[in-house]
């Protein structure tokens, strides 16, 4: 399984931006995906499935996300919005439970001024 995250950028505090893991249209259509953050030295921690997002959207410190996915091309996205400093990390894509694909090269994030 190859996952292949993209988008990443530097974004002003407030900005949007969407990101981007392209994989195989069966494996979106077969497995539940999600986004996971990491920064060095954490572990991967789970950001946003299509169920549920886990960096609570009442908190103010990292901004509002929201998980798509199209099956037709198999890409995953996560929609950022009203970014803050506390959401920059790397983000992959990845299966929703463990065992974890082999993780890609991730993309990313930068919320600054």
């Amino acid at each position: 399984v190859k996952l292949v995250e993209s988008g990443g950028r530097f974004v002003p505090p407030g900005g949007s931006l969407r990101i981007s893991c392209t994989t195989s249209p069966n494996l979106v259509r077969t497995t539940p995906m999600a986004w996971f953050r990491h920064i060095a030295g954490e572990d991967y921690a789970l950001v946003a499935t299509k169920d549920a997002v886990f960096i609570n959207t009442q908190d103010s410190k990292k901004g509002r996300f929201t998980f798509m996915q199209s099956a037709e091309t198999g890409t995953v996205y996560l929609q950022m919005d009203d970014l803050k400093p506390a959401a920059t990390g790397r983000y992959y894509c990845n299966s929703q439970s463990s065992p974890h694909f082999d993780w890609g090269q991730g993309t990313q994030v930068n919320v600054s001024s």
